[in-house]
């Protein structure tokens, strides 16, 4: 696989220029220990953790391309315009982002434009199981992992 910047080349077809870079967005909550400040801690009542949360970006291969951390009790849309803004000006050439359904709604017009970028959320987890088959796991439906094939339609 070619990568922009990478000295070889492995497969068919062009190799993507830099306008073309996409990054994926996602969260995840972590305990903070107790030597970790009140005023940089909060409560993720979705998960029941109190701690921080990380919002980390990477690349198509997973390498982190930019991480910020909030107190837990942030929401993931409150946090995302200052995620996106802070990756859009940091890395111009990303043009697009796939992020999870937090990140939908009037924040897609707003990175589109405010920002010029592409956001792509992927749909509910009630979707997903509706669209994949994952017969690795033995399940018709169920939440797809990196066995899972899209189910025939």
């Amino acid at each position: 696989m070619w990568w922009p910047g990478s000295a070889t080349s492995c497969g068919a077809g062009s190799a993507p220029t830099w306008d073309e870079a996409p990054s994926i967005v996602d969260t995840q909550s972590v305990k903070g220990a107790e030597t970790v400040s009140q005023a940089t801690r909060g409560y993720d009542a979705v998960k029941k953790i109190n701690g921080r949360k990380r919002y980390i970006a990477v690349d198509t291969k997973g390498m982190p391309v930019m991480i910020m951390v909030t107190p837990a009790d942030m929401t993931d849309r409150a946090a995302a315009r200052e995620m996106l803004w802070r990756l859009r000006l940091t890395h111009p050439q990303i043009t697009q982002v796939w992020a999870d359904s937090a990140y939908a709604s009037q924040l897609v017009n707003w990175a589109d434009d405010f920002l010029r970028l592409t956001l792509k959320p992927s749909p509910g987890r009630a979707a997903r199981e509706d669209s994949w088959s994952c017969p690795a796991a033995g399940k018709s439906k169920g939440h797809w992992a990196g066995s899972c094939m899209p189910a025939a339609t």
